[in-house]
């Protein structure tokens, strides 16, 4: 009988991520895949990114709408609280042996409580991350604590998941699995990339990318209006933005972001989603990666890119040395693009390795899932660290 794999992806972010996993899943013989798909993936407003997955051939089981429009916390909590209802429907309906999940969004917190109530073990991807500016860290930290199997990016979050009380025969350090997609996708070419974005490129380029900062003082608007100031500054120079998440507040950035690109079209370019392959090929040819998501921290070092980091939302990560920290305050952001753009940082990146592994994490991630699950006792005993020092 076949190992019933639940897998949930909520956003376009940790379904990108988890595509070669969920390909050798669906190949392997000793797997039936389970897909269900919710939270941006059915809103229209951020992209329709459904459709993306049927066209890359994978079976959806379930579809489950439970996002809300509101761009405020009460309509995030509204969001977890239908899925809390509908998440624990499907599951009590398909039964699988265990799930996968990725991360730490509130969607994804939702369905691993419902797993956890129901007594699904869940296998989790992403755990012992730092992200200090943004809910997602304390999101993350609680899938961690109601999951059974553990693969991290580096061996120093390795080491985070077991100081949460976790046994360390159960936590592994497999590289980050966006790596895999570097790896084993045939990126397009820059004439491709300029005909899918319906843009020429410029003497310089920029893809940006800006999350709400969930935890920052300084307003959204200030913070987008502070971005929008510092890259107007810079001639002969394309801004490709991809929109902000769901979460409270993305709703105003993608409306600023629209506003500023509605008016400066020979500039400036906004997709709802790129998809993996668009994305990453586009990364491969321009000059910055700005804003505050994870991909500047976690691929764009595999492209010898330098990344913008704007504010605290990442704070706490491990970061390559082509990633460049900065505050929200314009003046700051261009002094941090304009050593970005300097040719002998840029030079001195050319040897520079990425601490997020080698790319090859799907294989290892079911290699460990086949050991791991021969045995039918899931329950947990809190793992104590030695603090000797202390």
């Amino acid at each position: 009988m076949k190992i019933r794999v639940c897998v949930f992806t909520g956003a376009r972010s940790d379904y990108g991520i988890m595509k070669p996993l969920l390909k050798r899943i669906y190949k392997d013989i000793l797997f039936d895949l389970i897909l269900v798909v919710s939270g941006m993936h059915l809103s229209r407003e951020f992209g329709m990114t459904v459709d993306d997955i049927e066209r890359d051939g994978f079976k959806i089981f379930h579809k489950v709408e439970i996002l809300v429009s509101s761009d405020t916390p009460f309509g995030m909590l509204k969001s977890m609280g239908i899925g809390l209802v509908s998440f624990s429907e499907v599951l009590s309906h398909i039964n699988p042996d265990f799930v996968i999940l990725l991360g730490d969004r509130f969607e994804t917190l939702a369905f691993a409580i419902s797993c956890f109530v129901l007594k699904i073990p869940i296998v989790h991807l992403y755990g012992g991350e730092i992200t200090e500016g943004a809910l997602d860290d304390s999101f993350r930290h609680s899938i961690t604590k109601m999951s059974w199997l553990h693969f991290t990016a580096t061996e120093e979050y390795r080491k985070n998941v077991i100081q949460l009380g976790e046994d360390p025969s159960r936590v592994f350090n497999v590289g980050a699995l966006g790596l895999d997609n570097i790896s084993k996708l045939k990126l397009l070419s820059k004439k491709q990339v300029e005909k899918m974005i319906n843009r020429k490129f410029k003497k310089r380029n920029f893809l940006i990318t800006y999350h709400p900062a969930t935890l920052d003082e300084c307003s959204i608007e200030e913070q987008v209006r502070n971005l929008i100031m510092a890259i107007d500054s810079f001639n002969d120079t394309l801004f490709i933005f991809t929109k902000s998440n769901a979460d409270f507040g993305g709703r105003l950035i993608n409306d600023l972001l629209s506003n500023y690109v509605n008016s400066n079209p020979e500039k400036a370019v906004l997709f709802d989603s790129m998809g993996e392959l668009l994305y990453l090929s586009t990364m491969k040819y321009v000059d910055l990666v700005i804003g505050n998501s994870s991909s500047g921290i976690i691929e764009a070092p595999s492209f010898k890119i330098p990344t913008i980091n704007i504010g605290n939302r990442q704070s706490g990560r491990i970061k390559a040395k082509s990633v460049i920290d900065c505050s929200n305050d314009y003046r700051d952001i261009i002094k941090a693009i304009n050593i970005g753009l300097d040719p002998d940082f840029r030079r001195s990146l050319r040897e520079m390795t990425n601490p997020y592994g080698d790319g090859k994490s799907a294989e290892k991630i079911i290699k460990i899932i086949k050991k791991n699950f021969t045995q039918r006792d899931f329950k947990k005993k809190f793992y104590k660290v030695r603090f000797d020092s202390i």
